[in-house]
């Protein structure tokens, strides 16, 4: 299960990076109020970790922008400041709980926890595209009916074409979300990656392709 954590301190990322792992949750990183609503619009998370203080913009607006296109995906604000006021004002924006710094890392974890038991974000439906079938809970992804095992950087690009299959996917979004997984990568990333995944799609015979929409992006569609 992936979680979006939307905060730009990366030593605070680094470590709670580690803690969600050991508790069985990947965490994906935008630094940015503007890369995180990008991942968002490309990929699926059970939960966001949103701080208030984002260097571009008040992390209310993005949980307000979230709610305004009804995304449902729980929100977890944190903020230096934890007045009533300033709590009331994040659960108007649209947060589903307050956490204030400096925390406890495992205290952050159990009150994610509890938001994806009371969302039941764990159930989520299977997504089909051709021979393509894609569980945004496991992130498993059956070929033809037999499991594909994908690099992270595949399965994320995958993820983000097969939610909006048949749909053009711009590469800035694309490369948001790749840029968002850590590491630095180099200006033609993106192409590398999705020469790799039609690759890996080819050799399993999947009767889905990706579609190059030139200037534009990329779109998952069934073959023909």
């Amino acid at each position: 299960m992936r979680l979006l954590i939307i905060e730009d301190s990366a030593d605070l990322v680094r470590m709670l990076r580690r803690v969600f792992e050991g508790a069985g949750l990947a965490l994906d990183h935008a630094g940015t109020a503007e890369d995180g609503l990008l991942m968002l619009d490309v990929g699926h998370y059970a939960a966001v970790i949103l701080d208030i203080g984002l260097p571009d913009r008040d992390g209310r607006e993005v949980a307000r922008a979230m709610r305004m296109r009804d995304d449902p995906t729980p929100v977890l604000l944190l903020t230096a400041h934890g007045s009533v006021a300033d709590r009331v004002s994040g659960f108007n924006a649209g947060g589903d709980d307050y956490l204030v710094k400096p925390f406890a890392p495992e205290e952050l974890v159990a009150r994610v926890q509890a938001l994806l038991r009371r969302s039941g974000m764990v159930a989520h439906r299977e997504i089909v595209c051709g021979n393509i079938v894609f569980d945004p809970a496991s992130r498993d992804v059956r070929i033809a009916g037999v499991v594909t095992v994908l690099s992270a950087r595949e399965l994320s690009v995958l993820e983000a074409l097969i939610h909006r299959h048949d749909r053009v996917v711009a590469k800035s979004q694309l490369e948001a979300q790749l840029f968002g997984m850590g590491d630095e990568l180099g200006s033609n990333a993106l192409e590398v990656y999705v020469h790799r995944l039609r690759r890996r799609l080819a050799e399993a015979a999947a009767s889905a392709q990706i579609v190059t929409v030139r200037g534009v992006g990329y779109m998952l569609v069934a073959s023909a």
